[in-house]
């Protein structure tokens, strides 16, 4: 005789199972799939989501979680009330719904990558206002279910727990920083000898390897992994086929370096999830934010720290050539830590990407709530960046279609980003405190040390622990941005 709970690990362990097979195709679709593929991609993967929802939404599900009983082991019960909460979520949404929005979110992926190209934001904002006029409704339904509002109910579906009250504050407080420290930052840098930039060509076949080697060394094993190429950088696939892109341009290896660099700390994490719970909801990770803490700890907090740029630089000398000068520790630190305010958001600087993040949020629940219409997301993006950044975008494409997420259907999803940057802080200044030999490990390229400590405590406590729950266990607090000030101002103003 099986438990309620022991059906309810099978069902999660074949929805699991679909959700691998969706995460493949999205890869796919991203990575090599021919254009004329893409009508038949959205058909395949909103069957595969309306296949998900019609397993977790079946009676017996409901009933077994009626019946299931409170777990003595506490990973157990974690996982118990995670499946409580998808059940909660997914019986919100009628089937006929959720296979809707996957179709709109591909259709309208395929065509952003065309309208971006050219710059026409006319291009696809029917298709735009489709998605979201789709998001509001799963948020409407999901809202009353869940007691949230509709964009926390959105909120909801990628850092749990996490409201927009809990952002706002943060945000706020962060805006004020910046507007302080960056002129300080900008007057201090430009006090400072200019970087000089290593000259190309840097042919893509050797960019391309040495960002194999850099992602090993890192400590991703190629065994469970793939590197491959598209047009927006991303970490995909499961936990045992990790899939990971980037891009390059043959004038400039940087992008393709740093990004692979950051989808590494993506990939490390999914490699280092429990095994003991794979494909079950406590095995997974722990929200986006959580997910973006992990790649920025390896890029930001340890992989553009002098240390490891004392390493690195001997590296690219050795792979591209020519004068020696650029790669040297400190030129690769004012070249890769250059503060400036720009149009794009994945190539923003540290200090001034939540700018870019907080303008998203806004923009995102303004659209959400219906106050901001999509014919007008364009005007609403440069006014909102100007003030933030002094700045306004010459075209589209730097402005409000630089990004998949929206034309992807994931609204709810930017404050992850910020919130993110700002947990990496916090988890690496707790790990130097209990690693002091960690510059040492950096100066030789060797990460193990910094992997170690978060195999322990992020990776391998999979979902079981909300993010503020994580924090605390891992740095005795709940998110505290002073952390993340503190490392901008060592960093930048002293």
């Amino acid at each position: 005789m099986t438990t309620a709970y022991d059906r309810l690990t099978a069902c999660f362990t074949r929805i699991a199972t679909i959700g691998e097979c969706s995460a493949v195709l999205g890869w796919d679709a991203a990575a090599i799939m021919p254009p004329g593929g893409g009508a038949a991609r959205g058909d395949q993967l909103a069957v595969l989501a309306g296949l998900t929802h019609s397993i977790l939404t079946a009676p017996e599900v409901g009933e077994d979680l009626a019946q299931a009983e409170a777990q003595a082991d506490p990973w157990q019960q974690a996982n118990l009330d995670l499946m409580r909460h998808s059940y909660l979520r997914a019986t919100a949404l009628p089937n006929d719904l959720v296979e809707a929005q996957a179709r709109a979110n591909s259709n309208c992926e395929k065509v952003w990558r065309v309208a971006k190209a050219n710059a026409d934001f006319a291009m696809v904002r029917p298709h735009l206002e489709q998605v979201v006029t789709l998001v509001r409704e799963a948020a409407s339904a999901l809202a009353p279910a869940l007691g949230l509002s509709p964009y926390d109910a959105l909120m909801d579906g990628f850092q749990r727990g996490i409201k927009a009250a809990d952002v706002a504050p943060v945000f706020t407080r962060y805006e004020a920083f910046l507007r302080q420290a960056l002129p300080e930052a900008e007057a201090r840098q430009a006090a400072r000898p200019q970087p000089v930039r290593p000259v190309g060509p840097f042919p893509i076949d050797r960019q391309e390897a040495l960002c194999r080697r850099l992602s090993e060394r890192l400590g991703l094993e190629f065994t469970h992994a793939r590197l491959d190429r598209s047009a927006h950088p991303f970490s995909g696939g499961t936990p045992t086929d990790v899939r990971i892109t980037t891009r390059y341009i043959e004038d400039d290896f940087t992008q393709a370096v740093l990004a692979v660099v950051h989808e590494t700390g993506h990939a490390l994490y999914e490699r280092g999830l429990p095994a003991a719970y794979a494909r079950q909801p406590v095995g997974e990770a722990a929200g986006m934010a959580s997910h973006e803490s992990q790649s920025l700890i390896v890029e930001m907090q340890a992989c553009r720290s002098d240390a490891f740029l004392s390493w690195l630089g001997p590296e690219l000398h050795a792979t591209f050539g020519g004068d020696a000068t650029p790669y040297q520790p400190a030129n690769l630190g004012r070249l890769w830590r250059r503060i400036e305010p720009g149009f794009i958001r994945v190539d923003a600087d540290e200090m001034t990407y939540p700018a870019h993040v907080i303008l998203r949020f806004r923009l995102e629940q303004a659209l959400i709530s219906g106050d901001l219409a999509v014919a007008d997301l364009p005007s609403a993006w440069n006014d909102g960046l100007k003030d933030l950044l002094g700045i306004v975008p010459p075209d589209d494409a730097r402005g409000c279609l630089q990004d998949i997420h929206w034309y992807d259907g994931a609204l709810g999803y930017f404050p992850s980003y910020t919130l993110g940057a700002m947990a990496a802080a916090q988890l690496m200044a707790s790990a130097r405190r209990t690693l002091p030999d960690l510059d040492a490990a950096l100066a030789q390229g060797d990460l193990s040390p910094l992997l170690g400590w978060l195999r322990t405590h992020v990776h391998g406590q999979g979902s079981r622990l909300g993010f503020n729950d994580l924090l605390r266990a891992a740095t005795g607090k709940p998110l505290d941005p002073a952390d993340f000030e503190a490392h901008l101002t060592a960093r930048y103003l002293s």
